[in-house]
This record gives C-alpha cells, sequence and structure tokens, in this order.
C-alpha cells in the first residue's frame, strides 16, 4: 500500500523544522555565557529530545500508514518510548523555563513557582479528566483509551502547561521570553501527547498531527531563547496575587467535580489521586508561604532594630548620640533614679583637624570613645553630641561623679598616639544633677552652662554647675542684645584719663576710654562689655565709633588752642582687618586733626598673636604719621627682640611694676627711692629711642620712684581718673592759665605733694620705622 504524498512531505517538513529548531537551541545554549547558561543548556537538552520524539513518532507513523495489516494497537511500545521522550523533554523544558534570567532568583522562589505550577498542572488534568472520561466524553469516539502512554503524555502536557502559566503570570517584566519558551514547551509536551494518541488509537494522522504541533513548539522555543537577557530585578512580593492562584484552580476541580457527579459519574484511583495532589500541593504551598511571611517579619524587625540602633549611635565613635542620650535620660527620669550628667569638651581640637587633617581628627574621636567606654561603670551611657563634645550619664550620687570626672580628665588628657606623631589635648567637664523634680532639657542646660563656665576659667578643668551660671547667661545674653544698638540709643561715652608731664604733674595728653550707661543696667563696665564685643564681633563697630569720636573731641582742644595728645585702644581684631589703616586716614582728615597727635595703643597679647602680621599692620599706620604706644609692657608677651622689630614710639609700664614692688632706696647714696625694674625699662626704652610712660601711678611715694629712674610721663589714679571732656579741658585751661601751679588731680587717698613745675615737652617725639631705628637716633 502506497502512503499519500501529503502525509510524507508533513512529516518531512515537520523534521526538518524540529532540526532546525533543535539546532538552534543548541548553538545559542554554546554561545551563551554568565549565570544563565544552565537555563540554554536545558532548553538545548529539551529539544534534543523532543526531535528524537518527534522522528521516532513520525517514523512509526509512517511505517503504520505505508503497510496493510497493521494497527494503531499493535505500535503500543512505540507509543511509550514517545510519551517517555515527551515526559523528559517537558521535564527538562520546565527546569530550563525555571531558570531563565529574572524567572526565579532563590532556590525558594524556584521552590514556590513549581508548587504553584503543580497547583494549576493538577487542576488542569483534573478537569480534563472529567471533560474527556465518562460519562461526558467530550471526543465522543476519539476519546483516549485508559493506557499507560497516553497517561504519561497527559500528565507531562498538564505539568508543562501549568508551570508555563504560572512562570508566564508570575515573571517580572519583561515577560516575553518566558512566555514564549512557555508557549513553546507546552506545544511540544502537547505535540508528543498527539503522537502517542495516534500510535495507540488514532491512527497515524493524529501523530503526524501532532508531529506539527511539536515542531512549532520547538521553533517558539528555539527563537524565544534567543532574545537578549532581561536585566536583573528585585524578588516580586512573596504574597503577591498568591490568593487568584489558590482559590482558581481549586474553584475548577471543585466545579469540575460536581459536574461530574451530577452526570453520574464515578471518581475513580486517577481521580482521587489527582484531588489528593492537589491538596498537599496547596497546603505546601501556602506553608511556604507563611514560612516565607514570617522570615519577612522577622527581617523586618531585625531591621527597625538596626535602624533604631543607628538612629540612637554615633556611627564614629560606635557611642550613642544625642537622640540616644535623650533616650536614656527620660528612662532616668521616668524610673526617678538619681543620677549625674557630666559634659566634656575636647581644648584645642579644631587646630587637630586643621593642622593634621579630618582623617587624624576622626582617629582622635574614636579613641576618645574607646577611652570613655574603657572607664565607665555599667549602665553608665556615654555620647557624643557632636564634633568633639561628649556627655556621660551617670547613675549615682555626685560625689561618685567627681571621682569619674577628674579620671575622666586624666585620661582623655593623654596623647593619643597617631603615624604623624601623637597629639596633645585637654578637656574640660561640666557636671550637674537633678535639682528637684527630674527634668532632661533643664539638666541638659546645667550641664552646658557648668561645661561653658570650665572653658571660660581657662579649660582643663572641671566645674560643678551652680544656680549664679543662669544669672552670669542672662545678663551676658542681655548685654550682647543691648550692645548692637548703644551707640544708635547714644548710651556710649567717652572719658579721658589725663597724662601728666613729670615731675610738674601737668597735663600734657589724655587716654580716651570707653563708657557704658544703659537705662535699665546702669553703668556697665568695660571689662565685662569690651570682651563681650570682641566675642560678638562688635568691637570694629565700637572702635570705629570711639576713633571718631575721639579725634573730634580732640581737634575741638587744638582749635583751642590746648597743646595735647589723645590715644585710642586698638584691638587685635581691628588691627588685622586690612581696612583699619584706610579708618584711621579718613578718621584724621574728617576731623583735621595732625597725625602726631593721635597715639594708638597697643596691648602685648595682640603682639602674641601674629608679630609679622602686626609688624606690617603697624608700619603702614606710622606711614599715616600716628604714634604707636606698647601698652601694658611687662605685664605680657614681649621679648628684647621684639622690642626692636616692633614700630613703636612709646613704652608704657605696666602697672604691676609700678605698684608691685616697692621702692628702694640707693644704697650709700641720699635721695628719693627708686623703683628698679621701671629702672631698667626706662633704660631699655631710652636705649630703643622710645618715650616711657609710667602707668598705676597712685601714691606719692611710686610718683617719687618713676620720677628718680627718669621717666618723664605718668598716668594714673594719682593724676585722676577717667573724666569727661569738660573736666579734662577745665584741667588743661588751669595748667596753662598765668601764674597757675598745677597740681594733681585729686585721687580717692588725697592728692600728694607735687614738686615745682618744670616746663618739658608735650609730645614724645618720633622715630624712625623699621628695624634698627633705634641704632640710627642713638648714633645721631
Amino acid at each position: 500500500m502506497q502512503f499519500p504524498p501529503g502525509m510524507v512531505a508533513v512529516a518531512v517538513l515537520c523534521g526538518l523544522v524540529a532540526a532546525a529548531a533543535a539546532a538552534l537551541s543548541a548553538v545559542g545554549a554554546r554561545r551563551s555565557a554568565g549565570p544563565h547558561r544552565q537555563a540554554y543548556a536545558l532548553l538545548a537538552a529539551a529539544s534534543g529530545v523532543a526531535l528524537v520524539t518527534l522522528l521516532v513518532g513520525a517514523a512509526v507513523a509512517l511505517a503504520t500508514a505505508g503497510h496493510a495489516g497493521h494497527t494503531p494497537d499493535g505500535h503500543t511500545g512505540w507509543a511509550g518510548v514517545v510519551a517517555i521522550g515527551t515526559a523528559t523533554s517537558g521535564l527538562l523544558f520546565s527546569a530550563g523555563l525555571l531558570r531563565l534570567p529574572g524567572v526565579a532568583a532563590t532556590a525558594a522562589a524556584t521552590v514556590r513557582l513549581a508548587l504553584d505550577g503543580l497547583v494549576m498542572a493538577t487542576a488542569f488534568w483534573f478537569v480534563g479528566w472529567v471533560v474527556f472520561s465518562e460519562p461526558t466524553r467530550l471526543l465522543g469516539d476519539a476519546t483516549p483509551v485508559a493506557c499507560v502512554p497516553i497517561l504519561l503524555a497527559t500528565v507531562s502536557a498538564a505539568l508543562t502547561a501549568g508551570l508555563a502559566l504560572i512562570v508566564a503570570f508570575r515573571a517580572p517584566p519583561p515577560r516575553g521570553r518566558a512566555a514564549w519558551v512557555g508557549v513553546g514547551a507546552t506545544a511540544v509536551t502537547c505535540g508528543g501527547l498527539g503522537i502517542a494518541t495516534g500510535l495507540c488509537q488514532a491512527g497515524p494522522g493524529m501523530a503526524l498531527a501532532g508531529a506539527g504541533v511539536l515542531a512549532a513548539g520547538l521553533v517558539a522555543a528555539a527563537s524565544a531563547a534567543r532574545r537578549p537577557d532581561a536585566a536583573d530585578r528585585p524578588p516580586p512580593d512573596l504574597i503577591r496575587r498568591d490568593g487568584a492562584y489558590a482559590f482558581v484552580p481549586m474553584f475548577a476541580m471543585a466545579a469540575s467535580a460536581m459536574y461530574h457527579l451530577l452526570q453520574d459519574g464515578r471518581f475513580d484511583a486517577l481521580g482521587i489521586v489527582a484531588g489528593s495532589v492537589e491538596g498537599f500541593a496547596l497546603v505546601t504551598r501556602q506553608y511556604l508561604t507563611l514560612h516565607d511571611v514570617r522570615g519577612y517579619a522577622r527581617r523586618l524587625a531585625e531591621r527597625e532594630a538596626h535602624f533604631r540602633e543607628l538612629a540612637h549611635t554615633d556611627q564614629l565613635t560606635g557611642l550613642a548620640n544625642r537622640r540616644g542620650l535623650l533616650q536614656a535620660l527620660h528612662r532616668c527620669a521616668e524610673a526617678g533614679a538619681p543620677c549625674v550628667l557630666l559634659g566634656l569638651d575636647l581644648d584645642g581640637f579644631k587646630h587637630v583637624n586643621d593642622m593634621r587633617g579630618h582623617d587624624v581628627g576622626d582617629a582622635v574621636l574614636a579613641e576618645v570613645g574607646e577611652r570613655l567606654r574603657a572607664n565607665l561603670r555599667p549602665g553608665d551611657v556615654a555620647a557624643r553630641l557632636g564634633g568633639d563634645e561628649f556627655a556621660v550619664l551617670m547613675h549615682g550620687q555626685p560625689a561618685d561623679a567627681d571621682r569619674v570626672a577628674e579620671r575622666l580628665l586624666g585620661v582623655l588628657g593623654r596623647a593619643y598616639d597617631q603615624p604623624e606623631g601623637p597629639v596633645f589635648l585637654s578637656v574640660s567637664i561640666g557636671v550637674a544633677g537633678w535639682t528637684g523634680e527630674p527634668d532632661v532639657e533643664l539638666l541638659l542646660r546645667h550641664a552646658d552652662l557648668a561645661l561653658r563656665y570650665a572653658k571660660q576659667r581657662g579649660k582643663n578643668r572641671i566645674e560643678r554647675y551652680d544656680a549664679a551660671y543662669d544669672q552670669l547667661l542672662r545678663r551676658r545674653t542681655t548685654l550682647e542684645h543691648e550692645l548692637r544698638g548703644a551707640i544708635e540709643r547714644d548710651e556710649l561715652r567717652l572719658v579721658f584719663q589725663p597724662v601728666a608731664s613729670l615731675p610738674s604733674v601737668r597735663p600734657v595728653g589724655a587716654e580716651a576710654l570707653l563708657r557704658w550707661r544703659h537705662p535699665v543696667l546702669g553703668k556697665v563696665g568695660p571689662d565685662e562689655f569690651i570682651p563681650l564685643a570682641e566675642e560678638c564681633g562688635m568691637i570694629a563697630k565700637l572702635g570705629a565709633w570711639v576713633l571718631h569720636q575721639a579725634c573730634h573731641q580732640l581737634s575741638r582742644w587744638l582749635a583751642d588752642g590746648h597743646d595735647v595728645w589723645v590715644s585710642v585702644n586698638v584691638s587685635p581684631r581691628e588691627l588685622h582687618a586690612p581696612e583699619y589703616v584706610v579708618q584711621v586716614a579718613e578718621a584724621l582728615r574728617a576731623h583735621r586733626v595732625p597725625p602726631q597727635r593721635l597715639v594708638l595703643e597697643v596691648t602685648e597679647h595682640a603682639v602674641a598673636t601674629d608679630l609679622d602680621e602686626l609688624i606690617r599692620r603697624l608700619t603702614a599706620l606710622r606711614l599715616t604719621g600716628v604714634r604707636i604706644a606698647l601698652d601694658d609692657f611687662g605685664a605680657g608677651y614681649s621679648s628684647l627682640g621684639q622690642l626692636r622689630r616692633l614700630p613703636i614710639d612709646i613704652l608704657k609700664i605696666d602697672h604691676g611694676l609700678v605698684a608691685e614692688h616697692e621702692p628702694v632706696r640707693p644704697v650709700g647714696r641720699d635721695g628719693p627711692a627708686f623703683a628698679p625694674m621701671v629702672d631698667i625699662v626706662m633704660r631699655l626704652g631710652h636705649q630703643l629711642g622710645l618715650e616711657v610712660i609710667a602707668e598705676g601711678v597712685t601714691t606719692p611715694t611710686e610718683l617719687a620712684a618713676v620720677v628718680a629712674a627718669g621717666c618723664r610721663f605718668g598716668q594714673g589714679a594719682l593724676f585722676g581718673w577717667g573724666v569727661p571732656a569738660e573736666h579734662l579741658e577745665a584741667m588743661l585751661e588751669a595748667a596753662t592759665s598765668p601764674g597757675a601751679r598745677p597740681a594733681p588731680t585729686p585721687a580717692p587717698a588725697g592728692p600728694p605733694a607735687a614738686p615745682p613745675p618744670r616746663r618739658l615737652p608735650t609730645l614724645p617725639a618720633p622715630r624712625p620705622s623699621g628695624p634698627g631705628s633705634a641704632q640710627v637716633e642713638q648714633g645721631s
């Protein structure tokens, strides 16, 4: 018997297509690389097995169609081979499908997808069993018989179809590759089922139709496997849409079972097995879901605890941060337990960052944290509040805190070894405890006040909070606020302390002194508001006001014919400002004051800051014609080398050298006593070409001593306190009136007897600027 030519053509075409698709899958598997190569290898192996299955089935079908007397029932063995091949290729396709990029990121996700596929496959098989078996027999006479090959092929087709459907819906976008691979795998297994059915029962036509479907499935799978890899994406939500995959299959099985019973059907062993598999798969899947949810909740709790710890911990030192300290303080306040708070600040830490770099600074801060942890008791809390500021919360009495603070003062003051050399720091500590009812904010404020007081009193010390700190802080805050508008409100005044010519004690100059009278606060001393003005940046504004007021008053005195000069104190911050020289020149020009009548007084503290910069500024000021005086000499940092370099004209001896050394009488000589230190400074000043003014002259004995030392000018309470401009003008007029006898201004201790007047120059002669100027004057 001749078999139809169309059947032969279909068989040959299916074989060629299947071979080409299998070849493409093999080439793709060989060229693929990376972590997903295993997926391509599984797909290539599945395509190879499916090709062999197709060739075997097509060959047997053609052989059956070409020989008379052969029936499909005679090829059940070959049908079994096809069914086994179909099941094998289906399993390989399923495994490759699960290994595709982006489908399942972990083994747990793979298990979940496999169980979902099993649930869906069982529902497919059960519904198909109800529809195609007795009594429904949807295919009528073409209904497959219950032989082993067909059963195996149907199970394989149901498993592959169920898994393909799950993966297509559960895979993250884009789902194109997974969907096409699933379609191809389903077509391959359904084609294998058709081949097996044709060999067992339906004849070669069914077998060749199955071969065509199988070849089409191979083409779809091969084309999908050649798509580019999808980017890795985060795993999907563990419980997203799980309810649909649980209820839809169960509803389908329940509905089909009810229909089967209504049609007087019976459940044999296969139906019972299918229902049992569905139930166990659902239970297992839900158990895994519950396990995943519990693990997810546990990880969330762990992360929450971790982030809570991060939120209360300083990352650099490992100590508590401000939030962690506040939490500990609130717990302590709620418990009502006695506790003490220590505020710590590293003295000079900014210089470590500036000179060594922030890496060294961070290493030092980390070492501070280690030392704090190592020297605290169990239960105490150490915290870094920010920068170089730390705190320690101690449970106990203030006496215990004092001992711990003393220990920390020594521990934190030890050297910090670094690769570039040791770092030396000190620490200031403020101590505060509960005052009455526990109040966290108040305790923090008290500890901070105590710490600020410790730093103001010299640093490297311990200060316990005192209620007076509150008053000091409130007054300081009020003064700073009121000082900013004091000039506009006309609350500032200048007073002038006379500088007398010796021994005549005739006033020849004056030092301008700033005074502040507030309408509410009353008189505010300069020792209180001048340092505050320097700290808050107001000193430049005050200095400019004083300069213009002094020049204005000096111009009036000169216009009235008084032979006088005025000196003005200059702060280090003003001196180091580039615009200060221009301000002085403008003030002299605005008030038409001869430059040599203005003296600018510089303290020795300014000399200690930056000598080279100070010399440049003073040189520029002297070029305007003003005189420069070094104030408070002997109480600060000046050295002989600095005096030789400094461009100054006047040396003002500190009152300590005049008042604190009892004048002595030379051995074997008659005459007035003299002060040895004043005598030494006088000789030094004259050798350097400087005029010398003795400050702090308060008694006649001191006056006699400085006169004996050769000092030509004096200043102090003996000659008068700071007085308003009109009072000093009256003194000048009295001293220059015809027949007037100059006398010192009464002092609190009573006016001393003055020596006869002697006409002396009223202004020190200028000396040349620059190094070596003293030698030039001496040589001339």
